[in-house]
């Protein structure tokens, strides 16, 4: 009975994302992101192509940028640029985005499509290691942020969030993604294959530092593979 009601909660928790995506996302998804997220599928094979973040995500995203009206911004993790494209959107015509990722390639994949959207002049690609980059960004202390995004090697989020606290001004957000990681952190790691047992451990660990963290106040959201928003007050 225990698996029957398991894989019922399964088959509910699908419906309900198909009919987010379906009734509410795919209608007001940008068309340069729609043809980005496109070919992003057809050009590499999952799991990889899942590193994208998902059309409703990227929705509130943007809701969310535009909110605080944030300007300047940046990014750890990139891969194609859905969230980037995202990000630059929702941006005003002043607005500047720091890209950092190791991978030029995967960038460069995406630029045809944030080029063909008109806003790659507010874009600068770093290619880096995150821990790097940041530090460098520390080292000339011009950098003062309103949002972060990252969504990069989940060992070196904590690193991450430490170096960003130095970059994301009082009152600015730093957005974490995959922090439920597949819904793989609510089991057992007896439960969890392992393949997704390492980077599980590493998300809890993150999350339960979090929680501890008073310098900053946290909301995690179970959209898309997990977002957790951390609001610099200190």
């Amino acid at each position: 009975m225990a698996n029957d009601q398991k894989e019922k909660n399964i088959l509910k928790s699908t419906a309900l994302l198909q009919y987010i995506l379906k009734a509410n996302s795919y209608p007001r998804e940008h068309e340069q992101l729609k043809e980005l997220r496109v070919a992003t599928v057809e050009k590499f094979n999952k799991p990889k192509s899942m590193m994208s973040v998902p059309v409703d995500e990227g929705l509130f995203l943007s809701m969310l940028l535009k909110l605080m009206n944030a300007k300047k911004t940046i990014e750890i993790g990139v891969f194609t640029g859905y969230s980037l494209l995202t990000t630059a959107l929702a941006l005003p015509a002043d607005g500047q985005i720091t890209a950092i990722d190791v991978d030029r390639q995967t960038f460069e994949f995406g630029l045809p499509f944030i080029r063909k959207a008109g806003v790659d002049r507010k874009i600068k690609f770093v290619e880096s290691q995150a821990l790097v980059a940041l530090r460098d960004l520390i080292k000339n202390g011009k950098e003062e942020f309103d949002f972060a995004f990252v969504d990069a090697l989940k060992s070196e989020y904590i690193e991450y969030h430490e170096l960003l606290l130095k970059l994301v001004k009082v009152g600015g957000v730093i957005a974490y993604d995959n922090t439920l990681w597949f819904g793989l952190v609510a089991l057992s790691d007896d439960e969890v294959d392992e393949g997704f047992r390492k980077n599980k451990v590493h998300v809890e660990r993150f999350n339960a530092f979090l929680v501890n963290d008073r310098r900053v106040e946290i909301a995690l959201l179970s959209i898309g593979d997990g977002v957790t928003l951390c609001r610099r007050i200190k």
